[in-house]
């Protein structure tokens, strides 16, 4: 075991599934030439108790070091903060805390979400589309975040 594996889940330095977020008003760009960027490991898990998809996050500055909690607070809506994104244990890693939005609203939220797409011409949801609405909802709690979709739909109201 090396002394990197302590500072959070193992990274790939190329990863091509990586989501980079969008520069944050907190960075501060050494010169007006530099854009400082924060990138995050997203991982999705299944929580039993409430029977829907938990996600946690890891982040790093832009030399590939771990954000400190606060620092990732800094990237998430302040509506959600020590509310509904807390810092817990991940169930598979070990090492420092992550941020995990916690799952209890989520089959709510997720519902509505798919009887406003509903409403906005599609008769019917299909399976393979709720990941693309769960990041729909995750994007609400982490607006700096940029997702690619390469399938869209529509919400009404």
């Amino acid at each position: 075991m090396t002394d990197d594996e302590d500072d959070g889940p193992e990274v790939e330095d190329n990863d091509p599934a990586e989501v980079r977020p969008t520069t944050t008003q907190t960075d501060k760009p050494s010169d007006s030439n530099t854009v400082n960027m924060r990138s995050y490991d997203l991982y999705i898990t299944y929580d039993r108790y409430y029977q829907t998809p938990r996600m946690w996050l890891f982040g790093y500055n832009e030399n590939r070091q771990p954000l400190s909690i606060e620092e990732t607070y800094e990237d998430i809506s302040s509506d959600h903060v020590k509310k509904t994104v807390t810092q817990e244990n991940h169930p598979h890693f070990s090492g420092p805390g992550m941020l995990s939005i916690h799952p209890c609203k989520h089959a709510e939220v997720i519902k509505r979400i798919i009887e406003q797409t509903a409403q906005g011409g599609r008769n019917e949801v299909e399976v393979h589309m709720y990941l693309l609405i769960f990041l729909k909802f995750v994007q609400s709690v982490l607006p700096t975040i940029e997702y690619d979709y390469t399938q869209q739909f529509t919400m009404s109201g």
